[in-house]
């Protein structure tokens, strides 16, 4: 049986834990070679094991998404090594302090902005030219409804989700005329550690796993995916594709 990843090179950032691993597996099962980014080293090792045991194949790029510099050596690394990317999924974030906007520190700001934002935006960057080599580019970036609700004391994070949203809508319109499709996901409640933090009062067991997210990921990485600039929302019980915030009757 075809695997709808087959042969396809995918970049996969914060993919040591949570969302972030759970694709990476996933993505490696259906053929792809994942290119896995995170801070933890051992980690990552942990993950390539699992990638292993599926038959899959991986490569693993320990680097920290507030090291600009180490983002900027990726791309001709990626360039030299082969000549394209098929897949970009910009997962790694912060959640940043929970706390009133008037009792933030600066630096807190600047950490949050700088992994989930800025760090999304150098990646596109340098990437850029080696989604262009791809037959069918795919970009895919973590969003979240705190991008919308606006929920008090969540500043830091909701605001840089709503650049991230930005960012990805702004992109989808600058490579409308090429082959690269870029959508934004809400992933909803899930059984994360980020979550976890969060909402230390709420019950994980409620929630669903990361795994039941992946299989919509592979059918966005895949070459059959034709929307862009659009938002999936796995929050509710309905997966559905948002324009901009509104639901849109999208038919496969």
């Amino acid at each position: 049986m075809t695997k709808k990843l087959e042969n396809r090179i995918a970049l996969i950032t914060g993919a040591s834990r949570g969302i972030g691993r759970a694709t990476a597996l996933a993505f490696a099962k259906e053929g792809a070679h994942v290119i896995a980014m995170a801070r933890t080293q051992g980690a990552l090792e942990e993950l390539d094991d699992a990638i292993r045991a599926v038959g899959g194949s991986a490569t693993l790029v320990p680097a920290d998404l507030k090291d600009m510099d180490s983002i900027d050596r990726l791309g001709p690394a990626l360039l030299e090594r082969w000549g394209k990317l098929d897949i970009f999924f910009g997962n790694g974030a912060i959640l940043g302090p929970i706390s009133p906007l008037g009792h933030i520190v600066a630096k807190e700001w600047d950490d949050v902005m700088l992994v989930n934002v800025t760090a999304n935006f150098r990646l596109i960057r340098i990437l850029d030219p080696l989604l262009q080599r791809s037959e069918s580019g795919r970009v895919i970036l973590m969003s979240s409804a705190a991008a919308w609700k606006h929920r008090p004391y969540w500043g830091p994070y909701s605001v840089s989700k709503a650049a991230v949203e930005a960012l990805g809508h702004t992109y989808a319109q600058e490579v409308s005329s090429t082959p690269i499709k870029v959508m934004m996901v809400d992933p909803g409640p899930l059984r994360t550690d980020m979550r976890a933090t969060a909402v230390p009062g709420e019950d994980p067991m409620s929630l669903r796993e990361p795994s039941e997210l992946v299989p919509h990921l592979i059918d966005m990485a895949a070459t059959s995916w034709a929307d862009t600039g659009r938002l999936f929302d796995f929050s509710g019980p309905t997966p559905k594709i948002c324009d901009f915030g509104k639901p849109v009757d999208v038919k496969r």
